[in-house]
């Protein structure tokens, strides 16, 4: 029998598709191990062996990787960048993602590897300066730790209004700077597969074993915790990056929640990870990999929701089939995958990038969730893009995608008081202003506010804004003022109002 090209296609590809279908509608009782059997490119079999590149490798990584027309790159200048800033990628993210024919400018490099204009003139001297006359390294590390703190290395205030306290004493490794959602550390996830350049926790890896670090390794405290605080309704497992753990380890935080009948309060857990850009091995061919879906299955059995937080800064992270392949294999256990970054220069300052990265999320079944301000710490002033600019940005790639990409909020910025969402620009009773708005507040009733702002075309943060309309400060400031002096985090400090508590009962009925 003759068949038409389309035909033949088509019944070449059924099996494929009728394994997808079945995967996809099958129940995750009904789950079997040839459900999880992922698709292995040739790609996967070549380079899922983690190896990891830190600042002594730069020079032979960029002889390796450099055509020959780029070869006299001086590899000095990024090493004493990386002696201040935390460098560390792997194979994946030099084989797969960088195009090493536009480096240094590829936004991948620029994105994994410190660069020279990261440190200020005088920071970049001072480092070269001693690594050209061999100083000792300790000497070399004291000078490092110094230009580090003067690039504001724990900001917003995470360190002091965002930690809990009992009895007057803090709890390591937690933070909880909103009512309904408390950050947990854990121990073992305060590192990456490979480290952002722009990264706000940069400190975190720069000092292991030092007062920089933030983490906790005590699955039970976070138990009691989640329990006295019957506001709580989200967990965020962050570091770091809580998918450099093993499955085993991982388990061994989430799945006692998920048993405890005291925290019904407890409805969803997110994880925080770039391990999708940066190592989505982690979810196909690893060797626990399908130990660690199979514990996301369980979250989603237990009636929660499990978010993976997945922080993609630019659509080649999306490209290969490896990650399209993980995404495939996560959905598949009924989480859910919410995309965030940063707008950054030299890496997605733009906004043909933001709409490909929107519309390719949207494609792979990823929410496009937050465009955030490149925060107030490290290499702001190699990162950092004016408000007014992102707005434009934002705006622009906004009006170029479909309803379904529409769900990005931003620009917005993390701030002291709350995340601030600037909205736009606009005159009003002839004065030029940015129209802001409070998506989350410390003080939960300053959520939505509107406020405004005096327009400043250089301003790149909330701290460089003066408030509009001749007013001398924004309505939040007399009472974070007073939150200052708490002895506990925000996040403890506003009960619900009558009638607006959280009840389990509410979302699941009791059985007669």
């Amino acid at each position: 029998m003759l068949r038409s090209p389309l035909s033949a296609y088509l019944l070449r590809i059924r099996p494929r598709s009728v394994r997808r279908v079945k995967s996809t509608l099958t129940s995750v009782s009904e789950k079997t191990e040839d459900d999880f059997e992922p698709t292995v490119y040739p790609t996967m079999r070549n380079h899922n062996r983690l190896r990891l590149y830190t600042r002594s490798l730069i020079p032979s990584v960029l002889n390796t990787y450099l055509p020959e027309a780029a070869k006299d790159l001086d590899p000095t200048p990024y090493i004493a960048a990386a002696t201040v800033l935390p460098m560390r990628t792997n194979n994946y993210v030099v084989q797969e993602l960088i195009d090493w024919s536009n480096v240094p400018e590829d936004p991948i490099f620029q994105l994994t590897f410190p660069q020279p204009g990261m440190l200020k003139p005088e920071a970049l001297e001072r480092i070269s300066k001693l690594m050209k006359n061999n100083a000792p390294r300790t000497v070399l590390q004291r000078e490092a730790e110094v230009i580090r703190k003067e690039m504001n290395p724990h900001p917003a205030q995470q360190k002091t209004m965002n930690v809990p306290r009992v009895d007057g004493h803090p709890l390591p490794g937690l933070q909880h700077k909103y009512r309904e959602t408390v950050l947990f550390f854990p121990a073992e996830g305060q590192f990456c597969h490979a480290y952002c350049t722009y990264c706000f926790r940069w400190a975190q890896f720069t000092s292991v074993g030092s007062p920089q670090q933030f983490q906790s390794d005590d699955s039970k405290l976070l138990q009691l915790y989640l329990r006295r605080n019957r506001h709580v309704s989200d967990l965020l497992l962050t570091g770091g990056d809580p998918m450099v753990m093993s499955a085993q380890r991982l388990g061994g935080y989430i799945l006692p929640l998920l048993k405890d009948p005291c925290l019904d309060n407890l409805s969803t857990i997110r994880i925080g990870t770039k391990s999708l850009a940066y190592w989505p091995y982690r979810y196909v061919t690893d060797s626990d990999s399908d130990d660690l879906l199979r514990i996301f299955e369980e979250v989603v059995k237990s009636g929660r929701q499990l978010a993976i937080m997945a922080h993609f800064s630019h659509p080649r992270e999306l490209s290969t089939p490896t990650v399209q392949e993980a995404i495939r294999r996560l959905r598949m256990t009924g989480a859910v995958i919410r995309a965030q970054a940063p707008l950054v220069n030299h890496v997605n300052a733009d906004p043909a990038t933001w709409a490909r990265l929107i519309r390719t999320e949207t494609r792979l079944g990823v929410i496009p969730y937050y465009m955030f301000v490149e925060r107030d710490t490290g290499a702001r002033h190699y990162f950092e893009v004016p408000l007014a600019r992102a707005v434009e940005i934002y705006s622009q790639a906004f009006s170029s995608v479909s309803g379904l990409g529409r769900t990005l909020r931003g620009p917005s910025m993390s701030a002291t008081p709350g995340k601030v969402h600037v909205v736009g620009v606009t005159e009003i009773a002839g004065e030029k202003v940015f129209v802001l708005k409070m998506l989350q507040g410390r003080n939960p009733d300053w959520t939505h506010q509107i406020f405004h702002a005096q327009y400043d075309e250089k301003a790149t943060w909330l701290d460089q804004l003066k408030p509009a309309f001749g007013q001398e400060k924004f309505f939040f400031e007399d009472e974070l003022k007073n939150l200052e002096r708490e002895e506990n985090s925000s996040g403890n400090l506003y009960p619900y109002s009558p009638g607006m508590e959280y009840r389990c009962e509410d979302i699941f009925p009791p059985k007669d």
